[in-house]
């Protein structure tokens, strides 16, 4: 019962041709089954790195801003400098009829400061602050006690404010809607 050699393995010749080509497809595999996942990981790691570390390009540093959108100053550059003068306005206290989203009504009642870089702009205030509430009144009346609610929803509202002064006022003249009571009844 002994095996007789294939024609093809009796001289000895055809094995070693069959094993190097396998060899080779192993080496292929092994290269591929190592050697690129070793690639995918590494190229992921400096996507992460660049990605959290901002890519090491210093020359497009985003501005930190404050609650108030304006940029907070760092460093000693802007310490040595003078302060920026800055006047508010007082804005009359509001009291707007509100939906509650059930059918019912709410009461909000709001008084706020706005922070102006000039003097001269209190005198364009008073000549402009009919349509400045206008614009207010139009802009709380859609707004639900939802929409108010929490930080978020004080500092969305501050913003609209600030554009809608701006936008009777023209841009940039007030800087900031500072909210001195906010009351939801």
């Amino acid at each position: 019962m002994a095996e007789e050699p294939t024609e093809e393995g009796a001289d000895g010749a055809d094995d070693d041709a069959e094993a190097t080509p396998k060899k080779k497809m192993g080496l292929m595999k092994l290269a591929l089954f190592i050697g690129l996942p070793v690639v995918i990981l590494g190229l992921g790691g400096v996507a992460a790195l660049m990605l959290f570390t901002g890519g090491g390009d210093e020359s497009h540093e985003v501005a930190e801003l404050d609650e108030h959108g304006q940029p907070i100053a760092h460093g000693s550059d802007h310490a040595s400098a003078e302060p920026e003068d800055v006047y508010f306005y007082e804005v009359p206290q509001m009291q707007v009829t509100i939906q509650n989203g059930s059918g019912g009504f709410a009461h909000l009642q709001i008084s706020f400061h706005l922070e102006i870089a000039d003097e001269h702009i209190s005198e364009e205030l008073d000549h402009e602050l009919p349509r400045i509430i206008d614009q207010f009144q139009g802009f709380l009346r859609e707004m639900r006690p939802e929409d108010l609610a929490g930080s978020a929803g004080g500092y969305r509202m501050r913003l609209e404010l600030l554009r809608r002064v701006n936008l009777v006022l023209g841009e940039d003249k007030v800087r900031a809607v500072l909210i001195d009571q906010f009351v939801v009844a």
